[in-house]
């Protein structure tokens, strides 16, 4: 059956050697439909960012690029506007019909903690070609904090897929229309529309905006951070907002969204011709996100703005962005906010989970 695999058959292609690690894959890093990725013990700074290229290994490009390394056995901090390369614990042995594609997870871009996925021989960062073998590595770029990270630290994570699984149009609205995906009209073009809430019900706080000059955050620490040391709270009275260039923004959507369990959902750009920003598209949503079965009742988004070149108006009810639903090719043995540790279940606004709840 083709569709994106769930926990289950993840379980499976470690018993078969498809999926290994250095030391052993552990249990907690299986999610229902992706498994977690761990930093290995040491970083790379690198000049710039890259790509292996064809034919090419990462270890001979880095040979290239490289400025120094970075023991990261006790800790060490990775420095905002530095770009580095993590060989991760994980490798792939992958069969000629599964591919595979990566992307940060959910505290990780709330971070702006940019996390992309880079192989031997790749062309595209975060997406694995059927049948790779070999190694993976993570490029990391802090751009709002800088970060202390330690080996065994999940950045990002990765999920797989048997043949063709995105819903069309005509999928996408049948769908909708026996299991309402989101409340509210839908606007399916490519995908799912969402839009951004600047009318948050009882308050006029809409967002947060990283400051530019905070403290290092230790990943480790949860419910750690004061966020008013490291966020300027985002008010607005009239339903727009003019975002910054080059600022980072925390964001959340109008709409509540439901992922059944049979589908899990990739957040996408909407179009680059509506505006001088972009909406961090790291975000993917497992099996059961906003599932009532599953503990939600139906969840908002979280977005994370990036504006460039221009100062740019942002308006209640603009859309901003998409989600890609995808067929499981089973339903996972366990949905997300269901016996597992999810942060983000029934979520409204909300900073990644190393800050406390602001007061």
């Amino acid at each position: 059956m083709t569709g994106v695999l769930p926990s289950q058959r993840l379980e499976q292609m470690i018993t078969a050697g498809q999926l290994s690690g250095t030391p052993s894959i552990i249990p907690e890093q299986i999610q229902p439909a992706s498994l977690d990725l761990r930093l290995g013990s040491v970083a790379y700074r690198v000049r710039a960012s890259f790509l292996a290229g064809h034919g090419r290994r990462v270890e001979d490009r880095l040979k290239e690029f490289e400025m120094h390394q970075i023991d990261l056995t006790d800790g060490a901090v990775l420095e905002k506007g530095c770009v580095y390369v993590v060989p991760l614990m994980e490798r792939l042995n992958l069969p000629d019909d599964l591919q595979a594609v990566a992307n940060a997870k959910s505290s990780t871009g709330r971070l702006d903690l940019l996390t992309r996925t880079i192989t031997d021989g790749g062309a595209e960062f975060d997406r694995i070609a059927p049948g790779y073998k070999g190694p993976l590595y993570a490029e990391i770029c802090p751009r709002s904090f800088s970060v202390l990270v330690r080996p065994g630290m999940r950045l990002n994570q990765i999920r797989f897929r048997e043949g063709q699984a995105i819903l069309d149009n005509t999928a996408l609205t049948k769908l909708h229309a026996s299991d309402v995906l989101v409340n509210g009209d839908a606007l399916i073009d490519d995908g799912l529309g969402f839009s951004v809430d600047l009318k948050l019900d009882g308050t006029d706080l809409v967002g947060y905006r990283a400051k530019p000059h905070t403290g290092v955050i230790d990943l480790d620490n949860i419910g750690h951070y004061d966020p008013a040391e490291y966020w300027e709270e985002v008010r607005c009275k009239d339903g727009q907002i003019i975002l910054d260039p080059g600022a980072f923004y925390i964001l959340v959507s109008r709409e509540a969204v439901h992922i059944p369990p049979a589908y899990a959902a990739e957040m996408a750009p909407y179009l680059a011709m509506v505006g001088e920003f972009r909406v961090h598209y790291a975000g993917f949503f497992d099996p059961g996100f906003g599932h009532s079965e599953a503990g939600g009742t139906g969840s908002r988004g979280v977005l994370e703005v990036r504006c460039h070149e221009a100062p740019f108006v942002l308006e209640h009810s603009q859309v901003v962005g998409r989600l890609i639903y995808e067929h499981m090719s089973e339903i996972p043995a366990q949905l997300y906010g269901s016996s597992i540790a999810s942060n983000y279940q029934g979520q409204g606004l909300k900073l990644s989970k190393h800050f406390a709840a602001p007061t």
